[in-house]
């Protein structure tokens, strides 16, 4: 039976919309199946995505080699989006990760960079103050700061210009959502929830938390799906302008395990300041209680503890006003993105974020389209084989 697409790409987040742009740069018949951002969160009754958002961090330095090699070439690769698609998303501000001195979270971090080249400082307590006054460190604290090629991105942003870029290169952009994926008679057959049915030779599903829906794998994922819940304070220009020189910042200290962004300007025109890192989990179960999740504004207890924290770490801020956002992360067995194929070989998988792939999404992505064109993933300076897991 014919195909109606050689590849579809089903998921229009981070990693599928960079799957999608190296599939249509290297081959015709590509799609990617995914919606836009809807206008009413709370309203919105169909799938979601955590890239709605304005803040990520992006640096290379990660106590984690497999990370920070994913991250190094994915950073690589920001300029050539960029300029190709003309949206900007990329402001480089630099990160710091900061730990209790001589801990080895501080020397695997050092070391990971060490080993691509990647210039940084380590900075002890007294060095931490003098960079960076407008931080109040607790004791005992250092840090390895990344100047250049590190800040953060708008994950909106960068979606945006993934998937222009895709549709500039061939590739169909299909603003729907997949209800389910099945093999039939050697293909894969896609069906929307527009009621529309797609054929293709392989489909990839990169649906990030949504992957653990029922009916778009012949045995889902092992994944466990987090919701997490981020904090904003709304500042003023004066302060956002007092703070221009703030590095992204991630804190793990005893009791402390936090991520910080300096202020953004988001679409409403306002500067953020943005802090996450749940003390606790909260486990979604199923696509039900993900679309649920994300029609609401978090949990009020982490919003309490993240804002104690920001209080003390940045003393000086003085917010207009402060405001919560939900967001969830995906989890592994084995701590990387799952990248290969089902027990189909018409159907292929690309997801588990790890709640750390959104600087790293081009280089995940380029290697969910090198599994599609390859049959296989080469394993290119990485210690782990992405091998997919499922229940």
């Amino acid at each position: 039976m014919a195909v109606d697409f050689k590849y579809i790409v089903v998921g229009r987040g981070l990693m599928g919309a960079a799957a999608a742009r190296h599939l249509a740069r290297q081959v015709d018949g590509v799609a990617v199946i995914g919606p836009d951002e809807p206008a009413d969160r709370k309203a919105h009754q169909g799938v979601f995505a955590s890239h709605y958002d304005e803040g990520r961090i992006t640096r290379t330095i990660d106590p984690n080699g497999n990370w920070a090699l994913l991250a190094n070439r994915s950073i690589g690769r920001y300029g050539e989006i960029a300029r190709d698609s003309g949206i900007e998303f990329y402001r480089e501000v630099g990160c710091v990760v900061a730990a209790p001195g001589g801990s080895e979270y501080l020397e695997e971090t050092r070391q990971a960079a060490v080993s691509l080249s990647v210039e940084t400082s380590l900075l002890d307590q007294a060095g931490l103050k003098a960079a960076f006054p407008f931080f109040a460190f607790p004791a005992d604290c250092a840090g390895v700061f990344e100047a250049r090629g590190a800040g953060h991105i708008s994950p909106r942003k960068l979606v945006k210009a993934q998937s222009l870029l895709a549709e500039k290169a061939g590739a169909a952009v299909i603003r729907d959502h997949a209800v389910s994926i099945r093999e039939e008679g050697g293909s894969a057959v896609v069906r929307t929830a527009g009621g529309l049915t797609y054929r293709a030779e392989k489909v990839l599903l990169a649906a990030g938390g949504f992957s653990i829906a029922e009916n778009l794998l012949p045995r889902p994922v092992a994944m466990t799906v987090y919701g997490r819940t981020v904090t904003l304070f709304e500042v003023s220009e004066a302060d956002a302008e007092r703070l221009a020189t703030m590095p992204s910042l991630i804190l793990d200290m005893p009791g402390i395990h936090i991520y910080l962004l300096p202020p953004i300007r988001y679409p409403d025109g306002k500067f953020y300041l943005k802090i996450g890192g749940d003390p606790d989990d909260l486990v979604l179960g199923d696509e039900a209680e993900i679309r649920a999740w994300f029609r609401t504004e978090g949990r009020e207890t982490v919003r309490t503890h993240l804002q104690r924290i920001a209080a003390e770490l940045v003393p000086d801020l003085a917010p207009l006003s402060i405001s919560t956002a939900a967001c969830v992360v995906s989890y592994t067995e084995s701590g990387y993105p799952m990248i290969g194929y089902s027990s189909s070989p018409a159907i292929a998988v690309l997801t588990g974020c790890a709640g750390t792939s959104a600087k790293s999404s081009d280089e995940i992505g380029r290697l969910g389209a090198e599994l599609l064109l390859s049959g296989r993933i080469s394993q290119q300076g990485y210690s782990t084989d992405f091998t997919p897991q499922f229940s």
